[in-house]
């Protein structure tokens, strides 16, 4: 079994999280490395609180009390305009503070958010391909499902 929290961006806070609930089920994206016979769920869903991430001190806290085994951080933290100058602190943070494993991403990279920000000089100036990773490891069918 493993018990998801999931940290998304707070630009992103009334985000309905339907692409991360879809790439769950279906097992895409960061949520990929589960097995389909794999128990999977969701037992937190928290914004970061806004720049520079004030409630990623605590967060993960709540989610452990509720059974969390991992936290994902929100591919809308990868693909939003600009991508999160934060992210490889938060997954540092988490996992030494927390002794949980940080997974960066939720469901897929979309298609057109994809082949926009390739081409910004963001994208290889903060090593953006190298943090997700995983989340470009989908085929473009399934990233344009994603859109």
């Amino acid at each position: 079994m493993v018990s998801i929290g999931i940290i998304i961006c707070a630009r992103y806070g009334n985000c309905g999280a339907g692409k991360c609930f879809r790439a769950l089920r279906e097992r895409r994206g960061g949520f990929a490395r589960y097995a389909a016979e794999q128990s999977a769920s969701i037992v937190g869903f928290a914004s970061c609180g806004g720049c520079p991430g004030g409630n990623v001190e605590y967060v993960p806290a709540e989610f452990i009390k509720n059974g969390a085994t991992v936290v994902h951080l929100a591919t809308g933290l990868v693909v939003g305009y600009p991508p999160c100058p934060h992210l490889s602190h938060f997954k540092t943070f988490i996992e030494s503070q927390y002794n949980l494993p940080v997974v960066v991403g939720t469901h897929p990279i979309p298609l057109n958010y994809f082949n926009a920000h390739r081409k910004l000089p963001f994208w290889a100036d903060s090593n953006m391909a190298a943090a997700a990773e995983a989340l470009l490891q989908e085929a473009p069918d399934v990233m344009a499902a994603y859109d």
